[in-house]
């Protein structure tokens, strides 16, 4: 499934999916490493599904995608693993391969409560 250069096509699949296109710049004054990004927002999930990363001259560098599945039991839409590919070296990255995984835990269950000011000190988080 990993090749050289590219995930092998014959395991990807790609349906029409209304997107939503997000431009992101860096506002005046400050400093990022991409001064641009362009997000690919599912409509359906709000998921990021496709982001382009631009350098400073203003050329597009990078390129990040995260296949996904929809998982109809739970019901969910969730990225099965996650590319990013540097246009300019030629290497990429793929993350999160869950195929030999046991599957996904949906189950988790929270509460607005789990995320007040006093339960996030309780646990460290300031």
């Amino acid at each position: 499934m990993i090749k050289p250069g590219h995930l092998d096509p014959d395991y990807l699949r790609y349906e029409l999916h209304r997107m939503w296109v997000v431009e992101a710049t860096l506002k005046p004054g400050a400093r990022h490493i991409n001064p641009r990004r362009t997000f690919y927002v599912d409509e359906d999930s709000w998921g990021i599904l496709i982001l382009d990363h631009y350098d400073g001259q203003g050329n597009l560098w990078r390129y990040s995608e995260a296949p996904s599945v929809n998982y109809y039991e739970v019901p969910t839409f969730w990225a099965t693993l996650e590319t990013h590919h540097d246009l300019k070296s030629g290497r990429y990255i793929s993350l999160l391969l869950d195929n030999e995984d046991t599957p996904l835990d949906f189950s988790f269950q929270t509460s607005p409560e789990n995320f007040s000011p006093q339960n996030l000190r309780s646990r460290g988080i300031r």
